[in-house]
């Protein structure tokens, strides 16, 4: 399958993600949170210089701030996720997806070959890679009927 192949042979780098927005160590959860809404981006890096310290998503606010009522004038390195898990650009996609799959990550800090980061890769990029790429194969999907709920969701 064309897909399957592209997915071993193409790299991360491939997928021109956007560049990735840092910020320092005293940064507050407020300053990621406006950063992330200006960009319009679910995930923060913090970074000391060249050196990658953590990771503060989306899911990161919810949990680790919202959810026990804490305040966003926080510091921001005391809830985010240290030592992330990365991905290089030479990287092929089908690595870096099965490195998002199997930490349950939607986001992974692309790194140069120095260790220093250059980008995030999202699901919804490789998503959006997915559809330009092989629109005949991601439309003509037939239904999975396992995929279905036996049961209704929901109150």
């Amino acid at each position: 399958m064309e897909l399957a192949r592209n997915l071993r042979v193409e790299s991360v780098g491939r997928l021109q993600s956007p560049p990735a927005l840092c910020l320092g160590q005293k940064a507050s959860v407020r300053d990621a949170v406006v950063l992330m809404r200006q960009h319009r981006v679910g995930c923060v890096l913090v970074c000391q210089g060249d050196r990658l310290l953590g990771i503060f998503t989306e899911r990161d606010l919810l949990r680790r701030v919202l959810a026990p009522g804490r305040p966003l004038s926080e510091p921001l390195l005391d809830h985010v996720t240290t030592d992330p898990v990365v991905v290089e650009r030479t990287e092929s996609l089908s690595a870096a997806i099965r490195r998002m799959e199997e930490g349950g990550y939607r986001h992974l800090p692309i790194v140069d070959a120095a260790g220093r980061p250059v980008g995030v890769l999202s699901v919804k990029r490789i998503v959006q890679y997915l559809v330009e790429h092989f629109p005949s194969t991601v439309h003509c999907l037939p239904p999975d009927p396992e995929a279905i709920p036996r049961s209704p969701e929901g109150a």
